[in-house]
This record gives structure tokens, sequence and C-alpha cells, in this order.
């Protein structure tokens, strides 16, 4: 009997600690009570919403990856919130969400960007771009019929109702073609409204007139029928194309010169002396961006000095915050400075600044003709601060220097105050100079905290895009480079002007370049993180 009473007892689960009740009891503070649910359910019906919103939407554009994650997200957070065990994961899971959208996302549809063709004329589909085509090129057939139409809207979009001559009711949209409208009104012989449309007033038809007359609803699935084109909004054409589609030879031919254009595998419909149709499409082109990032000879010559310019200003930068910032900290946590706290107050205001707002302050200051540098300090001096490839360095390094030392002299004013007197008083009885002092024994402790944020500072100042952006806007510019880049540029301000400046913007190649920083960030504060190793033996 005493056998078998172990036995139970031996398989009997063991007693919670008091530990583990408590932590059971704020898991059940944390899951019950009327207020708690009700704020869970709020919240959680927003969530649910935004999450169904997102599926029709994905669903309508046919995403239906994205939409099947966005769905399976939803599910895990409604299953972690409407658990009353799960408490760790209601703290971390907002954290994870943000850090998979804000960070992993970005991260990973840029490099899927990078091997992309993915710019100007290259931006959707080939049906998208087919369509795009054939639109621009549709010229108004000389017996065309008449169509009665009334435009008509759903979900902000417009399309046209269309009543052919034999009676009967189409409707579609640029991207739908024309198929029969469903449950179709007539005022006559002319078709008013369908269901699931809207039919727009002739007021609202006048104040939309530049969106109206550029419709152009394919007349069917071949593009080569043509499309509905309205002059007036009252009634409708047939409009063809001077350019035909070959689907299965996956050819474009010019009908005015018989010219043949081919899908040849570069993303546009291309003629045999190499001249192509844009818009083309997106398609996949493997290391090529990175591969012309590093040996196109147009972006030779402005990667070279854009690039070296780049660790300069941000080695630069980190060298003089710190060391400013430094000398600062130093001076101000001498016991003997009287109205040591009002000066430090002082010493952070420019840290509490947006330094966004301090740049376009600082490049008003130093404008050439008005500033207050020039105008007012200087005697109306007539020195091109901004202007000159040089002086708009020295200006950036200036600037910099203003908006960064703060932040030094707060780090490196907590790491002086954490480090024992007893070490100084000890160094000062051996008869130790003060330089020696410093040199031998506050500043290898100071580098012990400071280090890791030396190197946080040069990734940051490495990709300093504000600075630059708000006071030169990479400028002056460089007349002799084949893209938007100016001298003081560095590689972020570079990328975004591929990206988002001038007549070609190039996507792919921009993503490629951004990669490529992320790597040299990367490697340079792995180096350095280890190299940092070596001080931890000073503690």
């Amino acid at each position: 009997m005493s056998t078998a009473t172990d036995d139970v007892r031996e398989d009997a689960p063991p007693k919670p600690t008091k530990q583990q009740r408590r932590a059971a009891n704020i898991a059940d503070e944390a899951s019950g009570g009327i207020k708690v649910l009700l704020v869970k359910l709020v919240g959680l019906g927003i969530v649910d919403a935004l999450a169904l919103y997102a599926v029709f939407v994905l669903a309508m554009h046919e995403q239906w990856i994205v939409l099947g994650l966005v769905a399976a997200v939803t599910v895990i957070v409604n299953w972690i919130y409407f658990s009353r065990k799960k408490l760790p994961a209601k703290y971390l899971t907002p954290g994870v969400i943000f850090l998979v959208v804000f960070q992993v996302f970005v991260l990973g549809y840029t490099a899927y960007i990078a091997f992309t063709n993915y710019g100007t004329g290259h931006n959707g589909s080939k049906e998208q771009a087919v369509s795009s085509l054939m639109a621009s090129s549709l010229e108004r057939v000389p017996d065309s019929p008449t169509y009665g139409v009334m435009v008509v809207e759903r979900a902000g979009e417009l399309g046209l109702l269309v009543t052919d001559p034999e009676g009967e009711a189409l409707v579609g949209t640029n991207e739908e073609p024309l198929h029969e409208a469903s449950g179709a009104e007539f005022d006559g012989d002319l078709a008013v409204s369908a269901e699931g449309w809207t039919s727009l007033k002739f007021a609202d038809v006048l104040a939309r007139t530049d969106e109206v007359t550029a419709l152009a609803v394919p007349y069917s699935e071949d593009p080569n029928d043509g499309a509905i084109r309205t002059p007036d909004g009252s009634k409708g054409y047939l409009y063809t194309s001077t350019l035909e589609y070959d689907a299965e030879a996956g050819t474009m031919t010019d009908l005015e010169t018989g010219t043949v254009y081919s899908d040849t595998g570069v993303g546009a419909f291309t003629a045999e002396n190499g001249d192509e149709l844009l818009p083309g499409w997106q398609i996949t082109i493997g290391f090529d961006n990175f591969v012309r990032a590093v040996t196109d000879t147009r972006l030779a010559g402005p990667l070279v000095y854009v690039t070296l310019w780049t660790f300069a200003f941000a080695l630069i930068s980190v060298a003089s915050t710190f060391f400013l910032g430094l000398f600062l900290a130093i001076t101000f946590n001498d016991m003997r400075m009287r109205g040591r706290k009002g000066y430090r107050v002082l010493m952070i205001l420019p840290y509490a600044i947006p330094s966004f707002l301090s740049a376009l302050v600082w490049a008003g200051m130093m404008n050439k003709s008005f500033g207050f540098i020039n105008q007012v300090l200087l005697g109306g001096a007539d020195v091109p601060w901004l202007t000159d490839p040089t002086l708009a360095k020295v200006s950036i390094i200036i600037v910099n220097l203003w908006l960064g030392f703060p932040y030094m002299f707060l780090v490196c004013t907590g790491a002086l105050q954490s480090i024992p007197e007893e070490l100084q008083e000890a160094a000062t009885v051996d008869g130790a100079k003060p330089w020696a002092i410093f040199r031998l024994i506050k500043l290898p402790l100071l580098l012990v905290s400071v280090a890791p944020l030396l190197i946080a500072s040069f990734a940051f100042n490495f990709n300093n895009f504000n600075t630059i952006y708000m006071l030169t806007d990479g400028g002056p510019r460089d007349a002799n480079a084949p893209i938007p880049v100016g001298f003081t540029d560095i590689l972020i301000t570079m990328v975004y002007k591929v990206a988002f400046t001038g007549e070609n913007r190039d996507y792919g190649l921009a993503s490629a370049y951004s990669i490529i920083i992320f790597i040299v960030v990367a490697v340079i504060s792995i180096i350095a993180f280890r190299r940092t190793k070596s001080l931890e033996e000073l503690n």
C-alpha cells in the first residue's frame, strides 16, 4: 500500500513555488476584469477591422501571399490576447510586429528591389505595359458608331457605362474591359445606372473633365480591338491603336512604320536596332544592379569621391563631436567651477532642437548674400559658405559639430562621474601629472563605456541624411556628373537622388546602393565591436 502511495506522490506534479504563484496571479489580474476585457475587445476590434480591410484590398490586387500573412498574424494576435496565460507574449507581440514591419520587411523588400529593373519605365507588370502602350497610341476610328455613355464611379475608380447601338448596357474601366452591366436601368435608350456603380451628375463630370477624357475602356480582352473614349462624358467613340500586339509571338508591331518590337527579356519591347517601347515592365535581373553600381563608367567618378567624402564626414564628425563633448564634460565636471548646472543646461540646448530645424536655421545664417554670419559677424563679407565645394564641406562639419557635441557631452559626463575618485587620488599620491592621469587612467576607462556609442555615432553619421539635405541638398552640383550629384553628397543622399530625382528614377540601382551601404556599415561595426573587446580587460 505504501509503495502505491509513493508512486502516486512521485507522479503528482510539483507544487508551484511562491514566485510562480505570484506570476499566475499577475497573469489573472492582467487577463481578468470587465474593464480590461472591454479595452481588449475595443483594441482587438480595431486591429481586426484594419486587418479585414487589408484582406479585401490585397484580394482585389491578388496579393495572396501577403493576404495569408496578414490573416495568420491577425489570428495569432487574437489567440494571444484572449488567452489567460500568454502574459510575456502580450508585451512582446506589438514590438515584434513593429520590428518585422518597419525593419525586417523594409530591408527584405529593398533587397528584392535591388535584384529587379524597377524604375522609370519599368513600374508594373507586362500586362499593364501592353495596356498602357496600346492606350497611348489610340486613334479614333473614322467610321466609328456613336455609343451612349454615362460616367460612373466605384470605390473611387471612374468607369464608363456604355450603351452600344444594339441597346445592350456594358460597363468597364481603364483596367477592366467592357462587360455586361448587371441591374442596368435605362432612361429611354440610354443606360443611366448599374448595380454596384454610382452615376456621376453633369456637374461632377465637368469638375473631373481631365479624368473623364483620359478614360480609355478596353472594348474586349483583346487589346487590338481598341477602346471606348468620350470627349464630353455623354457620347463615346471607338478608338484603335496604331500598335498591334501579338500575345503568342510576344511582339508589338507599329502599324504605321512596320517596325516589330519583341520581348527580348530586358523588360521592354525592343526593336532590332535596340530602340525600346516604354513603358516596359518589371523583371528580375539578378546582380546586374550591383555590377553596374561599381563598374558603370558614368557612375564611377561620382561614386569614388562621394564614398571618400562619406567616410571623411563620418570620421571627422565622430572625432570632433567626441573631443569637444569630452573637453566640455571635463571642464564642467570640475568641482571648482561655479554654476555648473546652468552651463550644462545651456550645453544641451542644441540637442533639444530638432536637427532638421537647426540645419535650416544654419542654412539661412550661412547664406552668401544676406546670411547673419556674412552680414553681421563678418561685416558684409562675401564668403560662399554653401556654394563653394570646399567651404560647403567645412560648413557641414561645423553644423554637424553643433548638432552632435551635446550628445557626446552628456555621455562623457556620465562616464566620467562613474570613474572612482580613488583612482585619481591614488595616481596623484604616486606623483602622476594631470595629463598622465587623464591619458593612462581616465581615457581608457572612459572608452570602455563610450566606444560602442562611438561606433553607433559613426553608423549614424555615415547615413546622416538630414544635415546634408537640409543644409546644402548635396550641393554645389557637379556639372560633369551624369547623375544629379553634388560635392557634399554622401552615399545616402546620392541614393536618394538616384531614386527620387531626375527624369529617370532607378529604384533598383538605388536599392543596390542601399544594400551595399548596409553591408559596409555592418562590416565596419562588427570589426569595431570586436576590437573594443580589448577594452573590457580594463574593467
